[in-house]
């Protein structure tokens, strides 16, 4: 007996030496994934194309330590608030206590009603957009605009020092009331974060932005598909824990893509795009998902040297509006539930060139090709051999089919030299040449004439696109 004794290790030694055995490989080895950046797909191994969404070579490979992941979740973070063991069974209906909460107001109505009537607490929000577009700037007057009204605002960057933002604030805000109740913090550490975060309770918690979280418990450096899975997992699950509603700053790709895996529009509450041309100072904000509210609302702005403004002037995009110079014409756009008029300019001239210039900003190229056809075939508009350009006075991007016949009769109004005075045009333009009926076409009609405009073409009036333009000589 003392020789077994002498040979084998106690029982509880013998368990221990067990389980270090036992999840050795999950210590040591590492895990190989290959994640879709469109959609999020994981495949154990490489694939050409994805078989979710299709896309060819968009698979990218990244390494994980599944010991340091779970650490990293539980471990170095101290999520001391983060689980709660109670309750933890299913429950009917009848059993949750549920109430409407009341919403954060950004201080700008035009930001809330994209939002359904504000920032729902616990809510995860995705902010994209274009480099200097103004995300940050926008951010930054929400956070200022909330610090006045007494609400504990943290804004972390991982961009921009203290003393940057400091300087964009006062320069927003020259002398911005309530300081002590916006704090700043300039560090891309996620684990850190949270412990920030769960000793400081902000009412609301600005991050900008996701691509520049990292964390040492996952492999890649920031801006990787794993760190910015992990970082916005973190801060999701630190928002519904702690009832914190969270805006996560998101770039985006020359393809207008979230930069990342697509998967981040599945974890968060709400993706918003502000987008706008540069060149101008009109930004849109759009809403592409929302949990809590409607996804066909826009707000409209104007980035100025004091910051962004909102614009509710339903005459904004006509302050430089010339009714007397041939190619302009107005058209009733709708963007989300919102009918306003823009001007359509249009230029026909001779072309020297083998190949005629198509140029267009504001629609789309391949719209304006279709729409030279029609003319061509139909109204027999002399347009071939000629240079085409057509733009979209103000800066806006239209996808509305709605401005269709406005293009048209731009095109024709400056080939043949002719001033449409006052014109409004409402229809889509058909293969043949008919026109067809647009989405709340009434709403469109009602705001031209409560601006003052009496012609209004539209497909009430006239049902192909050769009766329109007969009715210009009348």
């Amino acid at each position: 007996m003392e020789g077994r004794n002498s040979i084998h290790p106690p029982s509880s030694t013998f368990k221990y030496l067990q389980s270090i055995f036992y999840h050795l490989p999950s210590i040591m080895k590492s895990s190989i994934s290959f994640v879709c950046q469109e959609c999020g797909y994981d495949s154990p191994s490489w694939l050409g194309k994805c078989p979710e969404c299709g896309t060819w070579n968009s698979l990218r490979e990244f390494k994980t330590q599944k010991s340091l992941h779970s650490q990293g979740l539980a471990g170095r973070a101290n999520l001391k608030t983060f689980e709660s063991t109670e309750n933890v069974k299913p429950r009917t209906l009848g059993e949750i206590k549920s109430s409407e909460k009341e919403r954060l107001s950004t201080g700008f109505s035009e930001m809330d009603g994209v939002l359904g009537g504000g920032i729902v607490a616990g809510s995860v929000i995705l902010l994209a957009g274009d480099p200097g577009i103004g995300k940050s700037t926008l951010l930054l007057q929400v956070g200022l605009t909330l610090a006045q009204t007494n609400s504990n605002v943290l804004y972390v960057s991982g961009e921009e020092s203290v003393e940057q933002i400091k300087l964009r604030a006062l320069r927003i805000m020259e002398h911005p009331k309530q300081k002590e109740q916006f704090k700043l913090l300039s560090i891309n550490d996620a684990d850190t974060i949270v412990e920030v975060v769960q000793d400081a309770k902000p009412s609301l918690l600005i991050i900008d932005s996701i691509q520049t979280m990292e964390s040492r418990a996952v492999g890649g450096m920031a801006g990787s598909i794993a760190q910015i899975r992990y970082a916005t997992a973190l801060f999701t699950r630190l928002a519904k824990t702690l009832s914190i509603p969270t805006i996560l700053v998101g770039h985006v790709t020359k393809e207008g893509m979230v930069a990342g895996p697509m998967i981040l529009s599945h974890m968060v509450d709400a993706v918003l795009f502000f987008e706008g041309e540069k060149t101008t100072n009109t930004r849109i904000l759009r809403s592409f998902k929302n949990r809590f509210g409607p996804v066909d609302e826009v707000g409209i702005f104007s980035m100025e040297e004091k910051g962004i403004i909102e614009i509710k002037n339903p005459q904004h995009f006509l302050r430089e509006y010339s009714s007397k110079t041939s190619g302009s014409v107005l058209a009733s756009t709708l963007e989300g539930t919102r009918a306003f008029l823009v001007e359509i300019q249009g230029l026909v001239v001779s072309s020297k060139l083998p190949i005629p210039r198509r140029v267009v900003s504001g629609i789309d190229g391949k719209r304006l090709e279709l729409l030279l056809a029609v003319l061509q075939k139909h109204i027999s508009l002399p347009i071939g051999m000629m240079d085409v350009f057509v733009n979209v006075a103000g800066g806006l991007k239209l996808t509305d089919r709605g401005t269709d016949l406005a293009i048209c009769l731009s095109l024709f109004s400056s080939l043949k030299n002719i001033p449409l005075i006052g014109t409004v045009a409402i229809a889509e333009v058909g293969l043949l040449g008919e026109l067809r009926t647009v989405p709340y076409l009434e709403k469109r009609i009602k705001e031209a004439q409560k601006l003052g405009f009496k012609n209004i073409i539209s497909y009430n009036a006239h049902k192909t696109l050769s009766e329109a333009i007969r009715s210009l000589g009348k």
